[in-house]
């Protein structure tokens, strides 16, 4: 069982290489929804191999109101998902019927992959499979309903990229599942 699952990882990564990032747009204020059923779809219907992450850029900024200063977050692009995938009929089938995608940008319905200078002006922090994250970690949550939470990871899932900790929600230890990208390590 262990030498199928390193053959998956290895695949995986393989894969991953070949991928390319394309810009998605989405009806205004669908770009949270979007990214969830795009990667639920990929769970539920097993297209890890073509659809390897999606991203909603950020930008911090701070605001003054009544004299103090606060840190907030908002969309660099609003309308706007960024998707790490190869595209197949597939993959671009899936992602084209994702309800509040209006289309890829690129002409017609073709879409055309950003290059890595474009990509990188974006401020998105890519995600790296080859993460070594241990049983008995220390983590800080990233993104997500449980952004800035600590915990310490109880199980590690390489081959889906996913682990369990447990965090601290209402002063209770509660087990938590986590995509890699989603923390950090502390």
């Amino acid at each position: 069982m262990q030498e199928s699952n390193e053959s998956n990882l290895e695949r995986y990564k393989e894969r991953e290489k070949d991928a390319k990032w394309y810009v998605v747009h989405t009806y205004s204020g669908h770009e949270n929804k979007v990214k969830t059923n795009i990667e639920k779809m990929v769970e539920n219907r097993g297209y890890k191999d073509d659809i390897f992450e999606v991203a909603i850029p950020m930008e911090e900024y701070t605001e003054v109101k009544n004299g103090v200063s606060v840190r907030k977050e908002r969309k660099r692009f609003p309308s706007y998902v960024l998707i790490k995938m190869i595209v197949t009929d597939v993959s671009w089938y899936l992602v084209r019927n994702t309800r509040g995608v209006t289309g890829f940008v690129g002409p017609g319905s073709k879409p055309v992959a950003l290059t890595e200078r474009e990509f990188n002006s974006y401020g998105v922090k890519e995600y790296s499979s080859n993460v070594d994250i241990n049983v008995g970690d220390k983590i800080k949550v990233t993104e997500g309903p449980f952004k800035n939470f600590t915990g310490l990871v109880d199980s590690v899932q390489k081959d889906q990229n996913k682990l369990k900790a447990y965090l601290s929600v209402f002063g209770r230890d509660t087990l938590v599942e986590l995509d890699f990208k989603d923390i950090e390590i502390i």
